[in-house]
């Protein structure tokens, strides 16, 4: 079975031959190379490109290893693109398998420790260099945030363009499950969006896959990658933001909680380098919390929420299933996916009582900050008694601005909006984008 992915296909369709790397991120095993090399490849042979117009590297290939010497990478390329007459396709998965080459004749002695790294061709420098090549497009495939996504500006001089992959967006995992709306929302839930994981087809197989590729592929990367002594500190940390998506927190409090699974202590600043490890690996993902009516962020407080609820939940065996959790969770990746950027907002108010003032937060779930406004949502599982609506819109009537205001809910309730402005929406046809009123 082939799951199409028609958002990434038409993304990399509208980038090609911008002068630019394409530079395709994302977790590990979310489809990142069969985008490249089979949906994306097929569209453009389909379209009359011919087979040998296109380069491939895998660099996590055992035929391919002596290319991640980016010096032997480039020469490789420029063997098989010699014709200038011919336009060459360039697709290189796994990128951040390259390492980095000191340059012959290189004199430490005379180079300041801050110029370092000038000393070493890296892969950066062979894929700008190339980009001068007219006649070449350039693909790339990684699975390291800290590598690629926080250094294309600098790395790349402004010729480097992202697109994030995610796993399986609700939508796409629906047009395959062959499940009634309803029912395919509580197994996406459940299992999440991994691809392979959703072609498997007993839950047995899905958990075990699941499992297995926690254990055995992403912490298995992560020790490896940043040569940890143990994996005992980095397990104890993701059990506790898997069971506590979408609740705020701080290094301080994560190390009380990861010393208390451990039983043995450690520090604040270890949990925060553990924290970008794992954001860095795309396993987990951060939203800064914003303070409304202040207009400013909080320091160090945020809310981390797992990149799969199948991973969140194999990595806890299938406990812990807190439906409203989950569909949080869901709604905050729907929104990276659709390419926004994310708060957690509050609503501070003031209130005097017995001549003192009384200061009270009230949370926003999610603060969207679109290309000319900010919208309000906020997750509820439902608003079926006047007091559950009262709470659940307390923060939305209170953030003191007009900008529109969305309660989103289990279920698939088409959108209808109250007295107040606030449009209610079921969480179905919000996934599945069947409705304009939202963005």
């Amino acid at each position: 079975m082939i799951i199409n992915r028609e958002r990434y296909v038409k993304e990399l369709l509208n980038k090609r031959w911008n002068h630019k790397v394409k530079i395709i991120t994302g977790i590990r095993r979310c489809g990142k190379s069969f985008l490249l090399y089979t949906l994306y490849k097929n569209y453009l042979l389909a379209e009359g490109v011919p087979e040998d117009c296109f380069v491939e590297i895998a660099l996590d290939r055992k035929a391919f290893v002596k290319y991640r010497n980016p010096n032997m990478l480039y020469d490789y390329i420029v063997s098989q693109t010699q014709n200038t007459e011919k336009r060459y396709y360039v697709f290189i998965d796994e990128i951040q398998l390259s390492y980095k080459v000191k340059n012959e004749n290189a004199d430490d002695a005379v180079v300041s420790e801050e110029d370092m790294e000038m000393l070493y061709t890296t892969f950066y420098d062979i894929l700008n260099d190339l980009m001068i090549r007219t006649n070449l497009d350039i693909y790339v495939t990684g699975s390291n945030s800290r590598m690629l996504s926080k250094d294309i500006v600098s790395n790349f001089r402004d010729r480097g363009t992202e697109i994030k992959v995610y796993p399986l967006s609700f939508k796409e995992y629906y047009a395959v499950s062959g499940l009634e709306k309803a029912d395919a929302w509580e197994e996406y839930l459940m299992y999440g969006g991994m691809p392979l994981a959703v072609l498997e087809q007993s839950e047995v197989d899905k958990r075990k896959y699941l499992a297995g590729l926690y254990r055995n592929v992403y912490l298995k990367d992560i020790v490896e990658r940043y040569r940890l002594k143990d994996d005992e500190l980095l397990n104890a940390l993701v059990d506790v933001l898997s069971s506590a998506v979408g609740s705020l927190t701080n290094p301080h409090n994560l190390a009380n909680a990861a010393s208390t699974l451990m039983k043995r202590n450690t520090s604040d600043h270890t949990i925060k380098n553990y924290l970008d490890y794992l954001e860095d690996a795309y396993l987990f993902a951060g939203a800064r919390r914003y303070d409304v009516k202040g207009k400013r962020y909080f320091e160090n407080i945020q809310k981390y929420y797992a990149m799969d609820t199948g991973l969140r939940n194999a990595k806890l065996n299938f406990r812990q299933q807190e439906k409203s959790h989950l569909m949080e969770n869901m709604i905050f990746l729907e929104l990276l996916r659709r390419g926004y950027n994310v708060d957690v907002g509050v609503v501070e108010i003031v209130r005097m009582k017995d001549g003192k003032r009384h200061q009270s937060q009230y949370e926003i779930d999610f603060i969207v900050n679109t290309e000319h406004e900010k919208v309000y949502i906020q997750s509820a599982m439902n608003v079926n008694t006047e007091e559950k609506r009262y709470q659940e819109t307390f923060s939305l009537k209170n953030s003191g601005d007009f900008f529109r205001k969305i309660v989103i809910l289990d279920g698939n309730a088409k959108a209808w909006t109250d007295e107040d402005g606030i449009v209610y929406v079921g969480v179905i046809p919000f996934l599945l984008n069947e409705t304009e009123i939202i963005f």
